[in-house]
């Protein structure tokens, strides 16, 4: 089945968060990019009337071969599912995951679907009169485990904790907005977030971070700038087999030999704040579960 025009106009003005469904969130051009590359979808904003191209990719998507009789194409239901995400109605007082909700089911029902919210808060799209169909899938991977002994630092005798996220960036007064932002998550999952220059437990400053990083399970690093002591804690905790989260202001900032680690790419303002704590929360999410 195709869903029909008056609702892929919709959808897409969805997408975007413009008027009337304001209350969803505002997507401006790169963050509707992101949106579809969240969902593996090779579709890039070309600075046209977002709502417009927005709907004309909806209709390309349409198209595509049906998931069943009485559904939409794949492709179309991962728009809509990935559109309910609770991450996205995250740490933005303008949005309401409900009214969205409603928007959508209302939508939908003209054309004879429905979504059907599971126990974890994800929402899947299924027949007005039918069944739920699930099409999730994990992989497991398995990992060589080498042991060494460090010659420049000493180990300390802090154990590993579970709930710590530690911060490398560059400390000046303009990454105070990003810090905060991932203290904001943080707090919000009841987890612990520190940077270097939170502790002194050490004489030299460089056993300080290397201490951080040692007891940390998750380090999120900011390449913003190209900061060589970033780049050198990056090193360390990827050494150290740590969960290596990057974050950068632009991807030209990532050298070559870390481009294939997924980065999150925010801006340093509202918008952006907004949307790296859903993106980062999403991404903690699926580490600590």
């Amino acid at each position: 089945m195709k869903i029909g025009a008056v609702a892929l106009a919709k959808i897409a003005e969805m997408i975007c968060g413009d008027s009337p469904f304001d209350f969803f969130p505002y997507r401006s051009s790169m963050y509707i990019t992101q949106f579809f590359v969240n969902i593996d979808m090779d579709y890039a904003h070309d600075g046209t009337t977002r709502r417009h191209w927005v709907n004309d990719v909806l209709k390309e998507l349409n198209e595509k071969k049906e998931l069943a009789p009485n559904m939409p194409s794949k492709e179309m239901v991962m728009v809509i599912e990935n559109l309910l995400h609770p991450d996205h109605f995250l740490f933005d007082q303008k949005v309401d995951h409900a009214k969205a909700k409603e928007a959508v089911k209302a939508c939908l029902k003209t054309n004879n679907l429905r979504t059907y919210e599971q126990a974890n808060g994800l929402s899947k799209v299924c027949p007005l009169h039918g069944d739920f169909i699930s099409t999730d899938h994990k992989e497991v991977q398995y990992d060589k485990i080498i042991t060494f002994k460090p010659s420049v630092f000493q180990v300390p005798n802090n154990p590993l904790n579970i709930d710590l996220i530690s911060v490398m960036m560059p400390f000046n007064s303009t990454f105070s907005g990003t810090y905060d932002t991932v203290k904001r998550v943080a707090d919000h999952m009841k987890k612990k977030c520190l940077r270097a220059d939170d502790i002194w437990e050490n004489s030299t400053f460089i056993q300080d971070i290397f201490n951080l990083i040692y007891r940390s399970r998750i380090v999120v690093v900011d390449f913003t700038e190209r900061n060589p002591n970033v780049m050198y804690e990056t090193g360390i905790a990827h050494t150290l087999g740590k969960t290596v989260i990057p974050i950068t202001q632009s991807l030209d900032d990532i050298p070559s030999d870390l481009r294939h680690h997924r980065a999150l790419k925010y801006l340093p303002n509202e918008q952006g704040y907004i949307q790296l704590s859903n993106e980062l929360y999403k991404r903690l999410k699926e580490i600590f579960l």
